[in-house]
């Protein structure tokens, strides 16, 4: 009897691990890079491709390289490029959204150290589904140098 509560219990965590593996593939990262900084510079941006399976949001990030991150978005305002910390940002299932510079991106401010070209940078990412529920992706990314720019979504198709 005891060998077969423990099999039950093994094959019900199985599952278990079986469907959150299957809930962490939800959204899907690519090509993330994070913008080197200059001496004493306190803050830089991070860069990616953002694709989820079902409607999603892009909700938050962390880096124990900085205790502020937060998720931006530049935006024409009249004659004037604003920065604007934003909310969420919508994932529409199977599009890809890209997260580049002057336009969503992630903020990182208050930096305990300059990032350097060639560092790779830890990120925590936070997608909520319409149900409400939350996953989290790890990430790294690597370092680009300053002048850096974002390639485009289709490269190489």
């Amino acid at each position: 009897m005891n060998h077969f509560i423990r099999t039950v219990a093994a094959a019900a965590m199985l599952a278990a691990v079986a469907s959150s593996a299957q809930a962490q593939a939800n959204v899907s990262v690519k090509d993330a890079w994070v913008r080197a900084t200059v001496p004493q510079q306190k803050a830089t941006g991070a860069f990616m491709q953002l694709q989820a399976a079902k409607d999603s949001k892009f909700v938050s990030a962390s880096s124990p390289l900085t205790p502020t991150v937060e998720v931006h978005e530049m935006a024409m305002q009249g004659d004037v490029m604003r920065m604007r910390q934003v909310q969420s940002v919508d994932l529409p299932a199977g599009k890809t959204v890209e997260l580049k510079p002057g336009g969503y991106h992630i903020m990182m401010m208050n930096l305990k150290a300059q990032v350097k070209e060639g560092d790779t940078v830890p990120f925590t990412l936070v997608f909520e589904g319409k149900d409400g529920k939350r996953e989290q992706v790890e990430i790294q990314a690597p370092v680009k140098a300053l002048n850096s720019v974002a390639k485009p979504a289709h490269a190489g198709h």
